[in-house]
């Protein structure tokens, strides 16, 4: 995992009277526990990714409550896990990162919403939108309006996130409606405290099951013609009772402000940086005392129309703050008021941007501009003055920065094992020419930034290998999908290797087995060979798996290996041989493997058992200065430092204390035929007489052929 959570943990057996510390994610976990929810899966994802991995570490908490855990393949399967509260009185809890994700669950997720659920249901989606998203830029809005699911959007304090996870899912129940609620990565981090209560074991779980299956009923299906009924019962009784539940639970709130002329509408999730702005203003302070009146939307769907008109009602002018596009809300607003004869002006997209997210700048800008038009009597010169100076400053650093700092891209982590064979891909291609490369979504996604720059396409996870299916026949160069472990059983197992194979396709698919989800915090896969906590082999395998759907090219090699990568990739793309070709690069994520090498490594050196650490260096006379060792590797811990040679200008090459002894620099410059400056070292703790006694008789050899080794410092004690 990529962190172990074990002390917070502890945390969610809290009960009444206690107080709960912690962030978002450990708040809404606590929730789900308070609110007898029966069962709990999801597909990990930034920015809620571990919020599996906590419920994954809580399992005997989960046992004891007799809640089911299931760790989803993907999203899809995720949303139709929520099938058990169409019949069954159970609450469900599901999550994953939107919007990919809700793409993926889309299907899944309409036939939910159309015959409704009788056990609250609820999805937990990470808004990955901004700056710091790691997705295309859309909304999860138009899902939930489209399919009449209701939106929470929850202001990001720990009290509010868990009393919309409990009321998520009686607004669930009292509606029969399955209910999103959306966290941003800030609201995912956020730290506080609200008072716990006891955690409820549910109704129905797995300590106290069903005794008889639900009876057939035809109108909970999804299917002509109860669909047509189904579409009435949205509009006639789901809607209204969902509005009547967020009026008379005030699940919305209106913070009160003496400038009652005026007001604001924010989305719950964007008051603390609305808040934060409004202080810039001196319009508000820390403990949110706002002088603007403000209604929090934390449902941003269904809207209520009585709550808009009535905080709109005697108003001058108020401001939406929606972010990003379309803007739904205000458009809502707009007809909303002209409708009920309410003729306050409404400013929203305008003076705030059409897109982007809406940080405390882009906040700050707004609110001069609305405060400036709407009431010019405050006095905001100094906010201005003061906002004025800080955009200065800010292009004053970026000019004294000035173009010639070199951009520093996202880059493979050190020691990665991917990094080797699109090493293997660049030196194919200067004998084949350029390749259509099909890309992917995961940490193999780093290799579209220099120095490597290679992909075309990026349409989906697990969907490289789909992606490139138009573009086989018409290219006289068998293209190459690249797709790492987790894409190929989230997606590509079926939409790549089974269409492919129906099809005849005739390319070359890269599988980058590293063991683990690894871009979202190193989770377990089908074919990971400890298997969620209780470290059990998957069960699953690539190649096994590929040769079942008919594959009969298919070849694994170590990743680390780079002349027999590059020599089967070559034999890949030119063989005369039709068909698709798998090659599975098999080398486990270094992250991991290093995070497991030090428990095992610290255990070796306490007992004072021999272990050996090998790293990589470079010798500064030898290295010519060329680089290509860089240009092809692009490993972080290589690097440049001044010549030592007073009679050469050029760089030489080196390599720092990050290395982790991956070789593959060594094999880069044996396979590229570059410079031999590449040497290994072995750091040897706890040595044995052998290992003295060969220290010993190497450092005689080299001081008798004229070396410097006799006058070299004599290793440390134990080492």
């Amino acid at each position: 995992m990529e962190r172990s959570f074990a002390k917070e943990i502890e945390a969610l057996r809290l009960g009444a009277g206690d107080t709960f510390h912690g962030e978002g994610i450990l708040a809404v976990t606590k929730a789900l526990l308070q609110s007898g929810v029966s069962y709990v899966g999801g597909y990990q994802g930034a920015p809620v990714s571990h919020l599996i991995d906590v419920l994954v570490q809580s399992q005997d908490i989960l046992d004891d409550l007799g809640i089911h855990l299931e760790t989803c393949t993907n999203e899809a399967s995720a949303a139709a896990l929520l099938g058990a509260s169409i019949n069954y009185p159970a609450r469900g809890c599901v999550t994953w990162k939107s919007i990919v994700g809700t793409n993926v669950a889309s299907d899944a997720l309409s036939n939910l919403a159309s015959p409704g659920v009788i056990g609250g249901a609820l999805i937990v989606i990470g808004e990955d939108y901004g700056e710091g998203a790691s997705v295309i830029q859309e909304r999860s809005h138009a899902y939930a309006m489209k399919s009449s699911m209701w939106l929470l959007d929850p202001r990001p304090d720990l009290p509010t996130i868990v009393r919309s996870v409990e009321k998520g899912f009686a607004l669930s129940e009292a509606s029969n409606t399955p209910v999103m609620l959306e966290l941003r990565i800030r609201a995912c981090h956020v730290t506080g405290e609200f008072p716990a209560s006891d955690n409820i074991p549910a109704t129905v779980s797995r300590n106290r099951r069903v005794e008889q299956p639900a009876r057939f009923n035809y109108d909970r299906l999804a299917h002509p013609p109860a669909t047509f009924a189904q579409e009435k019962l949205k509009l006639e009784q789901r809607l209204p009772a969902a509005r009547k539940f967020i009026v008379e639970n005030h699940l919305n709130e209106v913070m009160p402000g003496d400038l009652a002329d005026v007001g604001i509408i924010v989305q719950g999730g964007l008051y603390n940086a609305l808040n934060r702005a409004l202080m810039n203003l001196g319009l508000s302070d820390a403990f949110g005392n706002s002088r603007v009146p403000m209604l929090v939307l934390n449902v941003t769907w269904p809207l209520v129309p009585e709550q808009l008109t009535a905080f709109c009602a005697g108003k001058r002018a108020v401001l939406m703050v929606e972010e990003g596009n379309p803007d739904y809300i205000e458009q809502a607003l707009h007809a909303t008021l002209r409708r009920a004869d309410i003729n306050t002006r409404v400013h929203g997209k305008g003076m705030l941007p059409a897109a982007g997210e809406y940080t405390i700048e882009v906040l700050t800008r707004g609110l001069l501009e609305f405060i400036a038009a709407e009431q010019p009597q405050i006095d905001i010169a100094a906010p201005r003055t003061a906002f004025s100076t800080m955009q200065h400053s800010r292009r004053a650093a970026q000019a004294l920065i000035g173009p010639d700092l070199p951009l520093r891209p996202p880059t493979f982590c050190t020691g990665c094992p991917e990094r080797p064979v699109f090493t293997a891909i660049k030196l194919v291609e200067r004998q084949t020419g350029k390749l259509h490369i099909a890309a992917d979504i995961g940490c193999h996604a780093l290799a579209t930034f220099a120095p490597f720059s290679t992909g075309n396409s990026i349409l989906g996870y697990g969907m490289s290998l789909a992606s490139m299916a138009g573009v086989g026949p018409l290219s006289e160069k068998r293209p190459l999908a690249v797709m790492g472990d987790g894409g190929f059983w989230h997606n590509g197992v079926l939409s790549g290797v089974a269409s492919s194979m129906f099809n005849r396709g005739d390319g070359v698919l890269m599988v980058m087995q590293n063991g683990y989800t690894s871009a979202t915090g190193v989770q377990y896969l089908p074919s990971s060979s400890g298997n969620r906590v209780d470290h059990q082999p998957g069960g699953s395998d690539i190649e096994t798996t590929v040769k079942a759907l008919g594959v009969r090219w298919v070849k694994r090699i170590r990743s680390y290996s780079l002349p027999e990568m590059v020599k089967a990739l070559r034999t890949a793309i030119t063989t005369a041989e039709q068909g698709l070709k798998v090659i599975i690069a098999d080398g486990e994520c270094q992250l991991a493997r290093q995070r497991r090498l030090r428990v095992t490594e610290a255990k070796a050196l306490k007992s004072g058992d021999r272990v050996v650490r090998t790293r990589f260096g470079i010798d500064d006379a030898v290295c010519t200065g060329d680089h290509s060792c860089i240009r092809l590797s692009g490993c972080p811990s290589l690097t440049i430092k001044p010549n030592p040679d007073p009679l050469r200008t050029d760089p030489v090459a080196s390599v720092n204390s990050g290395c982790v002894g991956c070789g593959h620099c060594g094999e880069v410059a044996h396979a590229a035929v570059l410079c031999p400056s590449f040497y290994k070292t072995e750091i040897v703790h706890n040595p044995g007489w052998w290992d003295r006694f060969s220290d010993r008789l190497h450092r005689a050899v080299i001081a008798r052929l004229g070396g410097r080794a006799a006058t070299q410092p004599q290793p440390a004690a134990g080492e």
